[in-house]
């Protein structure tokens, strides 16, 4: 019967991989995570409950599956192998963001939007009440939640306006006009 080490990938080989993905040593800004201090803790703990959890959990099933004996016709095994396959891949995602955070910044200049800033918007185009976004990096974005991405559409027209601008946010459904009300 193999050993479990047969079935599990050695740490200095998973951290060898995020490290050597082919791009330069020096990141530039496209290569940086941007989150605020809350995300990053959040990417840190995930980070944590996968490598000190979920792989052993994973590895278990594995070695259950495998006392099953044929692994040719194991649905059991092949299940517990895509299982270890996803919290590796993830385990690889979540190590390049970490190393790649950068800090969003406590902003002390309310007057433009930018990356970490609140904004309350009016959609001109259909009269609805201000609303309330938060800018943050794509890794923090959660829409149900008023957190929108500096790379969605609304982020973008978003950024760099001030109280009282008018601007057009051009989207999948059409060109929308916002009034910016407050930017905190």
């Amino acid at each position: 019967m193999p050993d479990m080490d047969d079935f599990t990938l050695p740490e200095e080989i998973l951290q060898d991989n995020s490290s050597s993905s082919g791009s330069s040593s020096t990141a530039g800004d496209d290569d940086q995570t941007l989150v605020t201090r809350e995300g990053l803790k959040k990417l840190q703990e995930e980070l944590e409950l996968l490598k000190t959890v979920r792989r052993g959990e994973v590895a278990q099933r594995l070695k259950e599956a495998i006392s099953y004996g044929d692994l040719s016709e194991n649905s059991e095994y092949e299940e517990a192998k895509n299982e270890q396959a996803f919290v590796e891949g993830r385990i690889m995602e979540l190590e390049r963001k970490v190393k790649s955070a950068k800090i969003i910044s406590e902003r002390t200049d309310h007057r433009a939007v930018e990356i970490g800033s609140s904004v309350t918007v009016r959609n001109k185009s259909t009269r609805e009440e201000p609303e309330t976004y938060t800018i943050v990096g794509s890794t923090e974005a959660n829409p149900i939640d008023k957190k929108i991405s500096n790379e969605s559409p609304l982020g973008k027209a978003f950024l760099s306006s001030k109280k009282g601008d008018i601007v057009d946010v051009i989207a999948p459904g059409g060109v929308f006009k916002y009034e910016i009300v407050k930017v905190a």
